[in-house]
């Protein structure tokens, strides 16, 4: 697959984005990062298969919540991006520009994760007090929204309390940060149990577009969120899901986190591919079919 010639104006880990002007493209690779590593091997399909469950909230939410995507259809793109349909198709959005809100904006409906360490400590989650004998993967009475500060790249987020939230980007920003995220959360963990899955958390990045808040980045993938499989949830012990868990538990099982990281074998990453396609299919209730296999012009 040829990538393309032109270099991004910015990156993540993985994903590039390009400057249009009054917008941005945003095209999601293949590669894959576990513990602020980006690792050698690429897992197919996986830059399409987020963007399209994104695309797929966008317009699912597109009521209750401004987003910014205007189009993933290549044909409506800058002309100087055209001629990398075969690349671009399936994989990228044309965005609009938002003034980007410096906070990761967390919900969390279970008990796991660095909010379960914080909790075996002293009972909180960001400052938060939770009842007592909650356990491993425990539904938390009510969904809570724990922001974390953006880190650069290469460092780690850190969790924030919502007055230092309110600190950083003042009260009224924060207020709605938070009504937002609660909102968009509530309405996908309805919509995904239908769908038997629970999503234990995930994370949102919102901007301003002409003074309203909107939802931007990706929404609800398996990078941004922890979906577990409703069949089978018993609290009290770690829930398999739909995400990079796999190659996390692989990689410290045979690595010690020095030096460079090794490649993955060819059952991980087609296992990885695997989940990655399986959660597409329940989320969006249709099977994964890449799109430039099933829009040959493109």
């Amino acid at each position: 697959m040829g990538a393309m010639e032109l270099r991004p104006d910015s990156h993540g880990k993985v994903r590039d984005i390009y400057d249009c002007g009054d917008s941005l493209l945003m095209v999601a690779s293949d590669r894959i990062s576990a513990f602020d590593y980006i690792l050698p091997d690429e897992i197919p399909y996986k830059g399409e298969i987020l963007s399209r469950i994104s695309a797929f909230w966008f317009n699912r939410f597109k009521d209750l919540m401004p987003n910014h995507l205007i189009t993933m259809d290549v044909s409506g793109y800058p002309e100087e991006y055209r001629k990398y349909g075969e690349y671009l198709t399936g994989r990228s959005m044309l965005v609009k520009k938002a003034k980007t809100v410096p906070i990761e904006c967390i919900v969390r409906g279970y008990l796991t994760g660095s909010g379960k360490k914080t909790y075996d400590q002293d009972g909180t989650v960001c400052g938060i007090k939770l009842p007592a004998g909650l356990t491993e993967a425990s539904k938390i009475p009510e969904p809570i929204f724990t922001p974390s500060t953006k880190a650069a790249l290469g460092d780690h987020d850190e969790n924030i309390s919502f007055e230092r939230c309110a600190e950083l980007v003042g009260e009224d920003v924060a207020t709605q940060l938070r009504d937002a995220s609660l909102k968009l959360y509530t309405a996908a963990a309805e919509y995904a149990q239908t769908r038997g899955i629970i999503i234990a958390d995930t994370k949102f990045e919102f901007g301003f577009i002409d003074g309203k808040l909107t939802l931007i980045d990706e929404a609800l993938t398996p990078d941004s969120s922890r979906f577990w499989p409703a069949d089978g949830y018993e609290p009290g012990k770690v829930q398999p899901s739909y995400d990079k868990q796999y190659v996390r538990d692989w990689l410290k099982a045979n690595w010690d986190m020095t030096g460079e990281p090794p490649h993955l074998p060819e059952e991980v990453v087609k296992g990885t591919s695997e989940r990655y396609q399986e959660a597409f299919e329940i989320i969006t209730g249709e099977k994964f079919t890449p799109m430039k296999e099933s829009n040959v012009s493109a």
